[in-house]
């Protein structure tokens, strides 16, 4: 199953994924709920979704059974996938984390600094915390500060919870997981290097924009993340392609560490982190205002795009 958040003239509505008589469509969740289910109150969001149904879905699950290929009632609004008003695929997590579990990433960027991977970071998952307000969908223009001067990207995989956690298990951890989206972490990397240069960081650096979406796919629909394979490019040209697999630790893994004496709740966003050669830092290369970023998760993750500009210029 595949779920969207989209922009309209009514706000923010939740949209359910079908094959419809023209082509792939997005259906109003709400309105489509009221009219085919009987029932008024159908979530119209994400999040309202995921706590009413939690990771099973079942309420959206019986509305899109119940949706065939052919016409949609006429009170009830549709969208070709192509083109469609894409908001962040999770409009409004209470928390967002962004792990850093990627070691080929790792390597690459701390050697730009001449420096080595710390043994540390073998000895389990680390995040730091980003800014749930900074979030973009797909297609969104991404403003950096007035003075940057290392404007990157990100390439990542994000999971959205769909069931509260505190103390979890690996395993507890996985099973707690709605869906998975594409994210980029837009870096001001000048910023970033000012800031860590103290001790701190990287938020300075990152809480201005995170793209995620352009939609959220459940895990039995996408199944083994370990042969995805994830591609950026910058103005149509590859930057970044790599394996999901080479991940050092698994999402329950990354989310039962940062759980541990902490709760979780269902819609919050936990980033994977980058994949290996997957920003321009790596590659010693930055993005200039303008330059149009696209992130492929292939047919089921889709393409995330956002284009570059600067405050000021």
């Amino acid at each position: 199953m595949r779920l969207a958040t989209l922009r309209t003239g009514w706000g923010p509505r939740l949209a359910l994924h079908r094959q419809g008589p023209s082509g792939p469509e997005w259906v109003d969740a709400a309105l489509a709920g009221a009219m085919v289910l009987g029932q008024p109150d159908f979530p119209t969001s994400l999040q309202v979704l995921v706590r009413r149904d939690g990771c099973a879905l079942e309420g959206a699950r019986t509305l899109l059974a119940s949706l065939d290929s052919g016409p949609l009632p006429r009170e009830v609004p549709s969208w070709p996938e192509a083109g469609a008003p894409y908001d962040a695929s999770v409009p409004a997590p209470g928390v967002f984390l962004d792990f850093y579990a990627f070691e080929e990433h790792v390597r690459n960027a701390r050697a730009r600094r001449g420096l080595e991977v710390p043994s540390e970071w073998y000895d389990g998952p680390v995040y730091y915390r980003s800014n749930p307000r900074g979030l973009l969908g797909h297609g969104a223009e991404v403003w950096f500060p007035a003075a940057e001067e290392m404007m990157d990207y990100e390439l990542e995989l994000a999971a959205v919870l769909g069931a509260p956690l505190e103390n979890p298990t690996p395993a507890q951890a996985e099973a707690a997981i709605v869906g998975y989206t594409l994210l980029n972490d837009w870096s001001a990397r000048a910023t970033q290097r000012r800031v860590m240069a103290v001790g701190l960081g990287p938020n300075k650096g990152k809480d201005f924009a995170t793209s995620v979406g352009p939609w959220l796919v459940t895990p039995d629909e996408l199944g083994d993340l370990k042969a995805l394979t994830l591609e950026a490019r910058v103005n149509g040209e590859t930057w970044s392609k790599g394996p999901f697999g080479a991940i050092r630790w698994g999402f329950g893994e990354m989310i039962a560490c940062a759980a541990e004496g902490v709760r979780f709740e269902a819609g919050d966003l936990f980033g994977s982190g980058t994949l290996g050669n997957g920003c321009g830092l790596e590659q010693g290369r930055f993005l200039k205002t303008g330059d149009r970023v696209e992130l492929d998760g292939g047919p089921k993750l889709g393409v995330l795009a956002g284009t570059v500009r600067q405050r000021g210029k």
